[in-house]
Parts: C-alpha cells; structure tokens; sequence
C-alpha cells in the first residue's frame, strides 16, 4: 500500500529525485488558513538547514494553483516547493482527518490559541489574504499531516488532529537533518 501512496504521490508532485533521497511533505490544510502560513513560514525558515543535508522541502495545500500562488507571493514561500491538490487526492491516499468537529470542535486546536503561538502566527499572517481560501469551501475542513520520506520508505508520519495541531520541527529535522557528531 506504501508503495502506492508513493506512486500516486510522485504522480502528483511530478518530482523524480524524492525517489532517491530525502523528502519532507508538509500537507496544510488549506492556502487561506491562518495556521498553515505559520507552519509555511517556519518551514521556509528552515528550508537553508533542509537544502544544506539535501532533503526536499514539499508542501501541499488544498487549493488551485493561483491560491497557492498568493501565499507564496504574500509570504513569501518558495513556489518551487509549492503543490496544489484541488481534489485532496494526496490527503485521501495519506488518510489524514477531514471533518467540521475535527477542525473546529477538537482540543487539539486549541494549540493556536496558546501565548507561545502568538507571535510566530502574527508574524506569518502579516500579508495574509482570505483570497486564498479555497473556492470549494469544503477544502476547509481538511486536516494536514507531515510525512518524511527516505525513496520509498517512510520515516515519520503524523496527521495533524485538529487546526495549527502541526508536527514539531524539531523532530522532523532530527530525522532528516542530523549533523553528524564531531
């Protein structure tokens, strides 16, 4: 099934060289989503670390291509790393939550609204345009996840339970980007 998922995964993001190295797939919820332009951020923020260990920074959102391209212009994030699932076909074959409780009545949502949270989402949201929401209104619901890919194999998988519920980066670069001991 694995093999599958990355099959139809390549199919979507049309990307040869995850085949052989290191990739890292962040699925945002949504390009009009607060929270998810405070995980992009972040991940641009660390996308030097990610290119110096030679991990491929991927990330997906639920939207056509011109929404994705207002949160990379407004951001701005990197459109080379920057996929569209209109259909949430990647979310469906990653299993990842959708749902009105999962996004809006579930406690891990609750996270976004933590003082430690503020800042960074303040800092992310400061272009930020409702515009990027997705026209079919039901892509709203969808829950992200972030996947780590080594070719074929899967490293690390987590599904996001609820809104701005996101994997620690940290972890995530421990996986793909460990600096080797001296």
């Amino acid at each position: 099934m694995m093999e599958d998922i990355l099959s139809e995964l390549g199919v979507l993001f049309c990307h040869e060289s995850t085949s052989a190295g290191i990739a890292v797939v962040a699925l945002l919820r949504h390009f009009g989503c607060p929270c998810c332009w405070e995980l992009a951020s972040v991940l641009k923020e660390s996308k030097p670390r990610f290119d110096a260990s030679g991990v491929k920074l991927i990330a997906v959102g639920v939207g056509t291509p011109n929404k994705a391209r207002l949160l990379a212009e407004r951001l701005p994030f990197p459109l080379d790393c920057l996929y569209a699932d209109p259909d949430r076909k990647a979310y469906d074959l990653l299993g990842l939550y959708y749902g009105f409780a999962r996004t809006f009545l579930n406690p891990a949502s609750t996270k976004v609204f933590s003082s430690s949270r503020f800042e960074s989402l303040k800092k992310a949201v400061k272009n930020y345009t409702i515009e990027a929401t997705p026209d079919d209104r039901s892509g709203v619901l969808q829950q992200g996840g972030m996947f780590v890919f080594k070719g074929k194999q899967l490293l690390f998988a987590r599904k996001d339970e609820g809104t701005g519920d996101h994997a620690s980066l940290d972890e995530i670069l421990n996986i793909c980007c460990k600096v080797p001991v001296a």
